[in-house]
């Protein structure tokens, strides 16, 4: 057993504790309560980390590591032009993705691995495409979930990708990563095979994770099918016979309407949802992720946080990829969110948002996003700067805080 101990403890699910301290064995916490009474009742090694906070290992609740070479990728291909609307975007992301090797996005991951865990984030709730490159995460020190990512509309080769997922499944690597399903968005999936992959994520106990409402023009096709996605999209997935007729629906009530929404569903962006769309997600229980740097990016829109928040849905934050952010710092997600919405989240909200909350978005709040007894012993050692009352510590461990150290499963990353 070892102590580790700090000006403050910060361990999200409890106050904070000046003159802090946790007790780690075998990965996990012991304990946390002042350094004098863990140093009386464990009387073991202490590190001492004084000046600093002590608080959770940030969990990045959406993301796709497989897109983190995806700058590199574009220049490469010479396709490095501006999209001029989402869904030109998406088109952009397809045609770079064509023809990736296997070596490629292994190497895309564990960049992405080591970019996230170097800036503090010990846990994501990532979407993977291919199911082959679930060793990357395994070996790669990131705790969270993986979503096995299901997009597609023929009868045939949906069928297919539903038996390939149910493999992967059956032999995945459970250890600190634990598997879920993302049946990509209302309009990239038939309805048939979305109700598919929901009941397989029942019968396996699995949550699943949505995007939903990214964009105006995903809206508009679900109430009319015109627009862009139907115009340009479907078109050049080869998806021109799968045009539905006009549903009359929101993406929100659609998802609703084939049972996808549940209490471990997590949906995200939700830039373009209605207040009917968020009654819906509050009565079915389910989790709301913010990306707003994506979305400013992309230029969607801002997601209605003050109508999210006033609702009660549980909100957590992603960085999304690196096809649609300029880096997966949490920090700056966390910053970015703060400037845009300034009256809208305080700074332990938004702190919550990459620990408790976005630990409960990906259902693994059982033993991560907080320091408590038995959960994982992954923490952060920052500096929150000279002289910092302890009211005033949330907004400088946002603001100004200087990462030091990282420990995954209670060792420290070199």
């Amino acid at each position: 057993m070892e102590i580790f101990a700090a000006s403050y403890v910060v361990p999200m699910g409890s106050p904070a504790i000046e003159g802090g301290a946790i007790a780690v064995a075998d990965g996990r916490v012991v304990a946390v309560d002042t350094l004098a009474k863990l140093r009386s009742a464990y009387g073991c090694t202490v590190t001492d980390f004084p000046g600093c906070a002590i608080m959770p290992g940030l969990v990045n609740a959406h993301t796709h590591l497989e897109l983190t070479h995806f700058p590199s990728w574009k220049l490469r291909k010479g396709i490095d032009y501006s999209p001029r609307t989402y869904v030109d975007w998406v088109i952009q992301v397809i045609k770079v993705k064509r023809g990736l090797t296997r070596d490629e996005l292994e190497l895309s991951i564990k960049e992405g691995i080591r970019i996230a865990l170097e800036s503090g984030t010990t846990a994501v709730g990532d979407i993977l495409t291919d199911r082959n490159l679930v060793s990357c995460h395994e070996r790669g020190g990131l705790g969270g979930r993986l979503y096995f990512e299901a997009i597609g509309h023929d009868e045939g080769r949906c069928s297919s990708l539903l038996k390939e997922i149910s493999h992967a499944l059956e032999i995945f690597p459970f250890g600190r990563l634990k598997p879920g399903l993302s049946p990509h968005a209302p309009h990239t999936l038939s309805s048939r095979f979305m109700a598919e992959v929901t009941d397989l994520a029942g019968s396996r106990a699995l949550p699943t994770m949505v995007h939903l409402a990214e964009s105006r023009e995903e809206t508009t096709f679900l109430h009319d099918s015109s627009g862009r996605i139907g115009e340009l999209l479907y078109p050049f997935a080869g998806w021109d016979a799968h045009i539905p007729p006009p549903l009359r629906t929101t993406p929100t009530a659609y998802l609703d309407s084939l049972g996808v929404l549940r209490q471990d569903t997590a949906v995200v962006h939700c830039v373009h949802v209605t207040p009917d769309d968020v009654n819906i997600l509050k009565r079915r229980g389910v989790a709301a992720i913010l990306c707003p740097r994506s979305n400013d990016r992309l230029v969607v829109g801002k997601a209605p946080t003050a109508l999210l928040k006033k609702s009660g849905i549980p909100l957590a934050l992603g960085t999304d990829s690196l096809a649609s952010n300029d880096s997966l710092s949490l920090w700056d997600e966390m910053r970015f969110l703060r400037q845009e919405f300034p009256a809208v989240f305080t700074p332990t909200e938004i702190l919550e948002m990459v620990t408790t909350g976005a630990a409960r978005a990906i259902r693994r709040e059982d033993e991560l996003g907080s320091l408590a007894a038995g959960k994982m012993a992954d923490f952060l050692v920052v500096r929150p700067g000279n002289g910092v009352p302890l009211l005033e510590l949330p907004e400088a461990l946002i603001e100004r805080s200087e990462l030091l150290e990282v420990f995954v499963s209670g060792k420290q990353l070199s």
